[in-house]
């Protein structure tokens, strides 16, 4: 998977052409479907709408089911040719698709296009939930989730809004080659630590960037934050602290390492709050229950 997260979680590329849902027309009924981005096939699941699926990109992972499906390649790397082989009746799409002359090439294929916007906080979760389903023809379910997601937001803000000293939360997106490639501000990942009632221990930069041993102290995380899979899967809490940087952070003394599934965390699906709720129990424990 390489740096795959990297392109992923980072903010979303320009791409050419692009819309909302929001301005566009809606789907043919039951027209079959191709899904580029995780978040974006999660939401079809959600809504019930999977049996319109002929095919995804490799981003989406979930749910389980979805990986069955034929896989037309990495959302910010497709070729034209392999999307429209499955024949799809509609394309929808994620914003950030590309690239851009891919993208070009099948709007102008005349297979209906939607992209749907992308954002890293409630607002946005909530605003991509109802345009897939304007897209789908599904307006009231899409209402429906949405409502649900939402009401999962506000527990999460109340459970948060407990928190009086923020843990500083370091993610790391790779550790390939002793290089600490870790996630600044603008980015899927200071989003969920934020949600989470956590704060970045990085903030002096926007996107995604190596680390110097000296950027490592300064930052002195509570926590480091990684993928469960990418380029250092595997890699257990004794590997991540033997970085001789890292050791030396709080986080490397207490030798506190989380790790959770990267679409879960990173994707900002109808799964977010539940993520971030996750983070934030494994930041501060569980609350007391009454």
């Amino acid at each position: 998977m390489a740096l795959l997260g990297f392109a992923l979680f980072a903010a979303p590329a320009a791409a050419e052409d692009t819309a909302s849902a929001q301005t566009q027309a809606a789907f043919a009924p039951k027209a079959s479907l191709v899904a580029i981005g995780g978040s974006i096939t999660e939401i079809v699941y959600a809504l019930g709408e999977e049996d319109r699926l002929v095919a995804r990109d490799t981003t989406s992972t979930y749910p389980e089911a979805a990986k069955a499906l034929p896989d037309v390649g990495y959302m910010r790397q497709l070729a034209p040719e392999g999307v429209l082989s499955v024949n799809p009746g509609g394309i929808l799409a994620i914003e950030g698709s590309g690239p851009p002359d891919a993208v070009h090439v099948l709007k102008e294929s005349g297979v209906p296009f939607v992209t749907i916007d992308e954002g890293y906080d409630r607002d946005s979760v909530l605003a991509k939930i109802r345009e897939v389903g304007k897209a789908l023809g599904a307006e009231e379910e899409a209402q429906a989730l949405s409502d649900e997601v939402g009401g999962e937001f506000d527990a999460l803000e109340k459970e948060t809004a407990a928190v009086s000293s923020p843990k500083r939360v370091l993610f790391l997106l790779s550790m390939q080659g002793g290089k600490l490639l870790a996630a600044g501000t603008g980015t899927a990942a200071d989003a969920m630590i934020r949600l989470s009632g956590g704060e970045n221990a990085i903030s002096g930069y926007q996107g995604y960037k190596a680390l110097s041993e000296e950027a490592v102290l300064d930052a002195a995380p509570d926590a480091i934050l990684m993928m469960a899979q990418g380029a250092s899967h595997g890699i257990g809490a004794d590997q991540v602290f033997a970085n001789p940087a890292l050791a030396a952070t709080p986080a490397g003394e207490a030798k506190n390492l989380i790790r959770m599934d990267g679409l879960y965390l990173l994707g900002f699906g109808p799964r977010a709050a539940s993520a971030a709720r996750e983070l934030h129990r494994a930041l501060y424990g569980a609350p007391a229950s009454n």
